[in-house]
């Protein structure tokens, strides 16, 4: 496991998926000059994924409500939303690959637009090998996803809060 790192206090870990019981987590922000809404709404339309988050091939939402799956790096993961909160956070559960996964999102707004914040926390043999070969794995692919929702969600036409 690692140490503690620090994470968001406003993150709600599930049981077993705390930062300090990972083997590879990671966090990743940005302003997004956009309200809470837009990216909120970009994010949550996961069967447009594979046009903007990298490694994500394929997504169709699944039978039961807040269940979809995708296909990551030609691997497929089933994804279990545990929190829903609209503009505000959210957050997904999934297996697959050799790993368990929590990614939590949390949207606040900000004078300039969105702080959009990210924590990933991954375990499993395969979350175990990829930490020991290259630990910047995961912060890297959370940059790039952030990265481009905040161009996105920038470029996008605005939505509302509701």
């Amino acid at each position: 496991m690692l140490d503690a790192p620090d994470g968001h206090p406003d993150i709600h870990w599930p049981s077993g998926f705390s930062p300090d019981q990972a083997h590879s987590f990671c966090q990743a922000q940005a302003v997004v000059h956009a309200p809470p809404a837009t990216a909120f709404a970009l994010l949550a339309d996961v069967t447009r994924w594979p046009d903007w988050v990298p490694g994500v091939t394929g997504a169709r939402t699944g039978a039961l409500p807040r269940t979809f799956e995708v296909v990551f790096h030609e691997q497929r993961f089933e994804i279990f939303v545990g929190e829903h909160e609209p503009h505000r956070r959210l957050g997904w559960s999934g297996v697959g690959a050799g790993v368990q996964l929590y990614q939590a999102w949390l949207f606040t707004a900000v004078a300039d637009g969105t702080h959009v914040v990210t924590e990933n926390v991954v375990r499993g043999p395969v979350a175990k090998s990829l930490a020991a070969l290259s630990p910047v794995w995961a912060r890297h692919l959370n940059t790039l996803w952030i990265t481009q929702l905040k161009r996105l969600s920038e470029s996008a036409p605005e939505e509302r809060d509701a």
